[in-house]
């Protein structure tokens, strides 16, 4: 019962309205100390002092904690001048505001607000002069101010930590879409190489190749492949730096979605529960929505046997008029964050960026984790 009780109490000092509730306790508390029990003196005085003493404490989660501050103190002032005794409810509610302000603000303004409390803290609450009654209430007092300044330091550290915590997530983050865009272009660089060695192969071919061919266009056609040799060399000397830690690369051909079953099957035998689907009627994709779309499939099925390593994945490619959609979703727990924001998910949302495409991806209706791609077939990417 003690328990429950002692729960209960702490659920609503915690709760948004904890130091209202508190106000009213101590403010009903102390007015019957200081009607009461406060002997034969004055009562009007005991009772406005009781008052003013506790119920600022409602303000002290607001932006007038200050006010609310230094109302009670200068209400434990008055009362420690003994025109009334000093009630329960007051030292209580002098003690929470001290520790409160020692919370938020440096240790000096705490010590401020405490000090004429701790210096008259001699004046026991009965109003005779026992000076173990005094010394019991100094030392509260200056734990009070201890436990509310470690808690404050200790806050600072916790905001320090996080915020180192977001720059160095911030950096990796940053860090692994600068990979990512640097594989892009190692990838794209083979591409384009092989399109523009063709461009000046078939220049330099049907130069030599048409009979007949007047001089002006043969020219043309020189100019032609002239202008792709050129436009060859100076990429490969733009990009040709992106290719020095990628050893053999040159002899792999860049991967698309006439391999899909090739990389369906690789999850599976990693024990992966796979089912693909094709929905519409394939056709033939610009080279680097192609692409992006191996890649996208390729990282999404990593990701579910990464962090679903047991669950089951569906896999579904829709060919519609304009746009190649991608779902991948397993059926595992799910992720924590309903915002996840891992390193492949960065990837995948650049490589569909490259080609003014759109990545999401969280949490699936039902259960799992949907990754959903929509790449537009006649956009940025064609």
């Amino acid at each position: 019962m003690i328990e429950t009780s002692i729960a209960t109490a702490r659920r609503i000092l915690a709760g948004p309205d904890g130091f209202v509730v508190l106000a009213l306790v101590l403010g009903f508390v102390g007015l019957v100390e200081s009607l009461y029990l406060g002997g034969s003196g004055d009562h009007t005085t005991a009772a406005l002092l009781a008052v003013f003493g506790t119920a600022p404490l409602a303000l002290l989660r607001t932006r007038w904690a200050w006010i609310a501050a230094v109302v009670i103190t200068i209400a434990t002032i008055v009362a420690l001048a003994d025109p009334a005794p000093l009630t329960v409810a007051g030292v209580i509610a002098q003690l929470v505001v001290t520790y409160g302000v020692a919370v938020q603000y440096p240790r000096g303004a705490s010590a401020l607000l405490a000090a004429p409390f701790a210096l008259n803290a001699i004046t026991p609450f009965s109003g005779d002069s026992s000076a173990v009654s005094g010394l019991v209430v100094l030392l509260v007092v200056v734990a009070t101010l201890i436990l509310g300044d470690a808690q404050r330091q200790r806050s600072q550290a916790f905001a320090e930590r996080d915020e180192t915590r977001r720059a160095m997530d911030d950096t990796l983050r940053d860090r692994a879409a600068a990979q990512e865009r640097n594989r892009i272009a190692r990838e794209l660089h083979d591409v384009v190489a092989h399109h523009l060695s063709m461009i000046a192969i078939q220049a330099e071919t049907a130069r030599l190749a048409t009979t007949g061919m007047p001089a002006e266009g043969q020219e043309r056609l020189a100019a032609i492949g002239g202008t792709a040799r050129d436009a060859l060399t100076e990429m490969r000397r733009l990009l040709g730096v992106l290719r020095v830690d990628v050893d053999g690369a040159d002899l792999a051909p860049q991967p698309s979605l006439d391999r899909i079953d090739e990389l369906v099957d690789s999850a599976r035998q990693a024990g992966s529960t796979i089912r693909l689907t094709l929905r519409g009627s394939p056709t033939t994709l610009p080279v680097g929505i192609d692409l992006a779309a191996y890649r996208i499939v390729q990282e999404a099925l990593s990701n579910a046997r990464q962090h679903a390593p047991n669950a089951a994945v569906d896999v579904e490619l829709e060919y519609t008029a304009d746009t190649l959609l991608l779902r991948i979703r397993d059926d595992g727990p799910g992720p924590a964050d309903a915002n996840p924001s891992g390193h492949g998910l960065h990837g995948m949302r650049e490589r569909a960026a490259m080609v003014g495409g759109t990545v999401s991806a969280g949490p699936a209706e039902g259960g799992g984790f949907l990754v959903d791609a929509a790449l537009p077939l006649n956009g940025a990417g064609s």
